[in-house]
């Protein structure tokens, strides 16, 4: 890892390369030193544009400041302090400069705001350096403002223009102090502390006490190792934690199902470890590196993210009395119709919103989003009385309520999803990724629904083509298209030379491939005009 930290310090992206440019997709700026696209320059640069942005927002409350446990995240860290300090900007960070998970931070943001005088608050927000569970040379920030969640289009359009007109003009007008100086600024905030005594109030912890289950956690070398720690100290858990490593080559993983070192808790490859001894508990969970995701483990092996948030959805309906009806249900249009079927069964609204979780963090900031997850394990909801918790993703919440799922029901979440394809069918599900020019991944952006004029799609009638999604109208970025018995839905990647084809049939495997090659002939026709 030494040539990759000397060169997020020595090497100086150059701001007329677009490919060296700030850039914030999904989840933040990502990229790696050596490739010049994650650099000691991009952190300077867009924590002072973080700083304006502040500024333009009329912020006058702290920045929580977390970082994970990749290599360039702690220097990455201390470049941000250098200038949040040169800008005497109050800055809260983990006690003892540890790490800090991402659902710790939004649930920092969420508490000190929600403390405030409404006539003048002096609002909190966050910066997070993470690049979740990418590779060990990757880096990653994100930014996450007063409602706590992942910054909307706009916020994050601002900061990066703003941040590539200082990487432009060589950081010339971005102040800094020495790095002892910027440690010494900060403040000590005991994330950890104060978000496991909050537990209780967004889980049933009693009900897991009382079952006794025998819990096992591979926090796979991240940031939360040490809140499952506490988490099993507080509430006195019969909880293992399998692995205490913490690695920043990540040496301990076994490779993805690409050989590449990843610490992906939805996949099995990934998961080996824990797989390996899943006998040894009656339910296990992973995180990734940032905390964000979750992985759940029980008998039968691995749970399909999609089969999980659908447990998570009818079990929610079902013992959360205290939510108003009223209150809707959110998933991402990629994720599994299983969802749509338990949520239609119970008389609630589904609301259904493109690709990211920053789709969700209004609704779940307002109160009126029970729940919002996606198929990429990543979800949160409100607390027990109907409160924001986390405006981020929250795997460590998420592998919580597993147990309080087993824990009531006395049902493994794959057993409890069993009850569901008895009740709703049981749909297969399957994403590949197709190769494509440039000129077919622009064509993206121009696609209607008058672009589909086929009006069956694997024997079935073709019940719907969307462009925006249902629940908020926002531009898919693709296309989605469906049927009464499944559905296929296209986006192109934005970071290479593919477009990403998701599938789902509920009439069986055969069906599903059925879907896909009906589906890339259809794309393979309207793309091409």
């Amino acid at each position: 890892m030494d040539a990759t930290i000397n060169a997020f310090f020595e090497q100086r992206p150059d701001a007329a390369n677009q490919a060296e440019r700030v850039t914030f997709g999904t989840s933040g700026h990502r990229g790696r030193s050596l490739n010049r696209t994650f650099n000691a320059m991009h952190i300077l640069a867009i924590t002072q544009a973080v700083v304006d942005y502040r500024v333009k927002s009329n912020y006058q409350g702290p920045l929580f400041l977390g970082f994970d446990t990749h290599a360039l995240s702690h220097p990455a860290w201390e470049c941000a302090l250098q200038v949040l300090a040169a800008n005497k900007v109050p800055v809260f960070v983990e006690k003892a400069h540890g790490y800090t998970a991402t659902p710790l931070v939004s649930h920092a943001i969420l508490t000190h705001n929600r403390a405030q005088n409404q006539a003048t608050p002096a609002l909190a927000d966050g910066l997070i350096i993470t690049p979740s569970h990418n590779p060990p040379e990757d880096g990653g920030i994100k930014y996450n403002p007063h409602h706590g969640g992942p910054a909307d289009t706009d916020a994050t359009g601002w900061i990066e223009l703003r941040a590539n007109a200082y990487l432009l003009r060589q950081l010339d007008d971005v102040p800094t102090v020495p790095v002892d100086e910027a440690i010494a600024h900060a403040q000590e905030y005991d994330f950890t502390a104060h978000y496991v005594a909050k537990l209780g109030s967004v889980l049933d912890i009693a009900a897991i006490q009382d079952a006794n289950l025998t819990l096992g956690v591979d926090p796979m070398g991240g940031t939360a190792l040490p809140v499952w720690q506490a988490i099993a100290a507080h509430y006195n858990l019969n909880l293992e934690v399998v692995n205490t490593t913490v690695d920043a080559e990540f040496a301990f993983m076994p490779p993805d199902h690409d050989g590449k070192i990843r610490m992906d808790c939805s996949s099995t490859a990934a998961m080996a470890n824990l797989l390996k001894i899943k006998d040894r508990f009656d339910i296990a969970f992973g995180n990734d590196p940032d905390a964000d995701r979750h992985g759940i483990v029980d008998a039968n092996g691995l749970m399909n993210p999609n089969h999980f948030l659908a447990v998570c959805v009818d079990y929610l309906i079902t013992h959360r009395p205290e939510w108003a009806k009223t209150l809707k249900i959110g998933k991402t249009l990629v994720s599994s119709s299983m969802i749509d079927r338990v949520v239609a069964s119970h008389e609630r609204e589904l609301y259904e919103v493109p690709v990211g979780f920053k789709w969700f963090v209004d609704g779940l900031h307002a109160g009126w989003l029970a729940f919002g997850g996606e198929e990429s394990a990543g979800a949160s909801l409100l607390t027990r009385d109907g409160n924001a918790w986390s405006t981020d993703k929250d795997g460590i919440v998420l592998c919580l309520l597993a147990a309080e799922i087993m824990a009531v029901t006395g049902k493994t979440p794959s057993e409890y999803y069993r009850t569901l394809t008895q009740r709703f069918g049981e749909p297969f599900y399957k994403r590949v990724d197709t190769s494509c020019s440039p000129e077919e991944k622009a064509a993206f952006k121009n696609l209607s629904a008058d672009s589909v004029t086929e009006k069956t799609l694997a024997g079935d009638i073709i019940t719907a083509v969307l462009v925006a999604a249902p629940g908020n109208g926002a531009a898919i970025g693709g296309i989605k298209v469906t049927t009464e018995n499944g559905w296929f839905a296209a986006r192109p990647s934005g970071t290479e030379s593919l477009y990403k084809v998701y599938a789902e049939s509920f009439t069986g495997p055969q069906h599903l491939d059925e879907l896909i090659e009906n589906a890339q002939k259809l794309l393979a026709d309207v793309l091409k005009g």
